[in-house]
């Protein structure tokens, strides 16, 4: 664990049962989220799930819209993640149920995460991708503009949304949007979406006593930590085959990504959101949450530390077939979020992979998933 813990603004954790070792002072006072209305798109997916029980913990009234899990198993059914909020089943694109859910739960904090994550299933589906990223993000700011409730937007949308030029330092958060597959296209569209809203609807010129919403966006990738089982993503994919004891097919072993745990982008979304409540239209802006240099590791690398964790045999091997564009090399510049949120990475990428073997461990012994959970959101507050 890092030092940047103990300068880093936090968020307080209620637990079922104690969590070992000392809270973060700091981390452990901050009641800002208790009793906040906060609405979450794309609740029942990977991060929605981990980002609904951590506003659960810290006694938000949380609201959750999407559609039904996309995987299964899910995070959001081992984990009981609908246990301990409002679950409302419905598609981003269907701006009217939106409407209806913005009405009846009036929310203050919208963090919109709803999305066709995947980029090899965009080629298939470019349609779905662009209606669900691009028109989902319209639909959301205009339930929000519609809205006298909400005083803060955080747009959730990836690193790929940046036109990639394979370069060696990061993105800032003033590089030129783009995207080479539909995938990472729909986000850099997302993003303009956002700032057109921005200047037309959520302008500092335009705040007044019944609205005054302010957005922003905020742009991460790669992911990982326990509970994922999505297709076509590197973490899922090594550990289906763990589990199942076959050897981890790899795509494309020499791929550079900047791998993150779960946690770390999510207490930046979390920061963000209470810096727009808070402080308003000073905050209304990109931001990048990304992982430091040091964790910006080759696909090979990550199977091979997996796979040695975990033990009992586990091996991996080239996967030689025909593959679509991925981009071989994309890493974020955060130095604006270490600055000015004072947001810091927490968990080194060793210690993300061991809270991943940790995770599925107890997962095939079946213990308290919703638990263990918990418990990891604890210890990464401590």
């Amino acid at each position: 664990m890092t030092s940047a813990i103990n300068h880093q603004p936090g968020f307080s954790t209620i637990n079922p049962k104690p969590s070992a070792g000392v809270l973060n002072p700091q981390l452990s006072t901050s009641n800002f989220f208790q009793g906040k209305k906060v609405l979450v798109t794309g609740h029942t997916g990977f991060k929605g799930s981990w980002l609904s029980l951590w506003l659960q913990s810290m006694g938000a009234q949380v609201t959750g819209f999407a559609l039904a899990p996309p995987t299964r198993p899910s995070l959001f059914e081992v984990a009981d993640v609908g246990g301990g909020m409002t679950s409302v089943v419905g598609d981003i694109r269907d701006l009217a149920h939106l409407r209806a859910v913005f009405a009846e739960h009036q929310p203050e904090i919208v963090i919109h995460m709803a999305a066709q994550a995947l980029v090899r299933y965009s080629y298939v589906e470019p349609v779905e991708t662009y209606s669900t990223n691009v028109m989902g993000t319209v639909n959301l700011l205009e339930a929000v503009r519609g809205s006298g409730s909400v005083k803060a937007v955080v747009n959730v949308t990836s690193d790929k949304c940046y036109e990639n030029r394979e370069w060696v330092w990061g993105y800032r958060e003033n590089e030129a949007m783009g995207g080479f597959d539909p995938y990472s296209n729909s986000k850099g569209c997302a993003e303009l979406v956002t700032a057109a809203y921005r200047n037309s609807y959520f302008h500092p010129s335009t705040f007044n006593d019944k609205h005054s919403t302010a957005l922003a966006s905020a742009r991460a990738g790669n992911v990982i930590g326990g509970g994922d089982w999505a297709d076509d993503r590197l973490i899922p994919d090594i550990m289906r085959a763990i589990t199942e004891g076959r050897a981890v097919n790899i795509r494309n072993p020499h791929a550079i990504r900047p791998w993150q745990h779960v946690l770390e982008p999510l207490s930046g979304y979390l920061l963000l959101a209470q810096k727009l409540y808070e402080e308003g239209a000073a905050y209304a802006e990109g931001w990048n949450f990304g992982p430091n240099d040091e964790d910006a590791k080759p696909v090979q690398w990550i199977v091979e530390k997996l796979t040695q964790s975990w033990g009992e045999g586990a091996s991996w091997a080239l996967d030689g077939g025909e593959h679509p564009h991925e981009a071989h090399y994309l890493k974020l510049d955060c130095s604006k979020a270490k600055a000015r949120l004072d947001w810091h990475p927490r968990w080194h990428l060793d210690e993300t992979l061991g809270k991943i073997v940790e995770w599925h461990r107890a997962y095939r012994d079946k213990n308290d998933i919703r638990e263990v959970t918990l418990r990891q959101i604890s210890a990464y507050n401590a």
